[in-house]
């Protein structure tokens, strides 16, 4: 019995894990068809419109305006930013690259943690984990006897990236700490569709390249919708709110070896021994910074 509450939280986490590690590819794939702003707008109108249907559908309660605000305040920035960063490094880098580069998203939450009123701060072990992880990065974009060409797009990609990792972080702490009683999936279906419609506006009002309809691209947003906005987005949520923040951020562990080994079959991306080395490193940093951070357990 006391294991059961937590069956549901510990298979959100796990459809976070590896549906979000599909989506890397899916990105690319999606690209090959929508510019990156039209490619957003329409992944998230989409979604947020089927959540939404679905919400009113089961009755749930929508928040009231105030709440509604900060909500997709909050997803604006959990999924406006850190979403469009990435979209956009796609046009870049490979996909299995900007999974790797994502893998420093523990070091912004931590960072982050330590700078919030009442967050944990930093000790000594936590500080040698961020720079054992930093050192991973700094091997994985340093020109050397690696698969892959550092040029300057390999390092505009991963300063998007970097943007879009802080506001994922700042997010997922902003959404952890405010309190609510909206169903998980609403809150999810409210925060896509306030991207979507800002995305919208964006697109009609930049200049895009035109959209080259195909039948991978339309499959590649399909999958978008379905596994990386409805399902695994709902439920980082819910995990999110009912897991530790510690535990949920190991979907940073899985996400990349799942897009590193889908780019490798779909694309034959450049991953050697060297981006294997990083990797590796970046992940026993972020593991000796698990280990010894213990963030407060939320209070439901």
């Amino acid at each position: 019995m006391g294991s059961r509450p937590l069956l549901l939280p510990y298979l959100a986490l796990g459809a976070v894990c590896i549906f979000w590690g599909t989506t890397y590819v899916a990105i690319r794939v999606a690209l090959e068809s929508f510019p990156p702003l039209v490619l957003m707008a329409l992944r998230f109108l989409l979604s947020g419109s089927i959540l939404l249907a679905w919400a009113w559908y089961k009755g749930m309660a929508f928040p009231s305006g105030r709440t509604m605000v900060r909500t997709c305040a909050v997803g604006l920035m959990l999924l406006g930013v850190a979403n469009t960063c990435l979209t956009f490094s796609e046009t870049l880098i490979p996909s299995g690259l900007a999974a790797l580069f994502l893998t420093t998203a523990p070091f912004w939450l931590v960072g982050l943690e330590a700078l919030v009123p009442g967050g944990e701060k930093l000790t000594w072990a936590v500080t040698v984990g961020l720079a054992i992880g930093l050192c991973g990065t700094a091997l994985l974009v340093t020109p050397g006897a690696g698969a892959l060409e550092i040029t300057p797009a390999v390092w505009t990609g991963f300063l998007i990236l970097q943007v879009g990792s802080f506001f994922w972080n700042a997010g997922s702490i902003l959404q952890r700490r405010w309190k609510t009683e909206t169903h998980p999936m609403l809150t999810g279906a409210l925060q896509q569709m306030a991207v979507g419609v800002v995305c919208l506006v964006l697109a009609l009002a930049i200049p895009q390249r035109a959209v080259h309809w195909s039948w991978p691209g339309v499959w590649g947003v399909a999958w978008l919708v379905t596994f990386g906005s409805i399902v695994a987005y709902s439920a980082y949520i819910y995990a999110l709110e009912t897991l530790p923040i510690s535990l949920v951020s190991i979907y940073t562990y899985i996400n990349p070896v799942v897009a590193v080994s889908l780019g490798k079959l779909f694309y034959d991306e450049p991953f050697g021994v060297k981006e294997l080395a990083a990797m590796l490193v970046i992940f026993l940093g972020v593991g000796i910074v698990k280990r010894f951070s213990h963030p407060k357990p939320k209070t439901r």
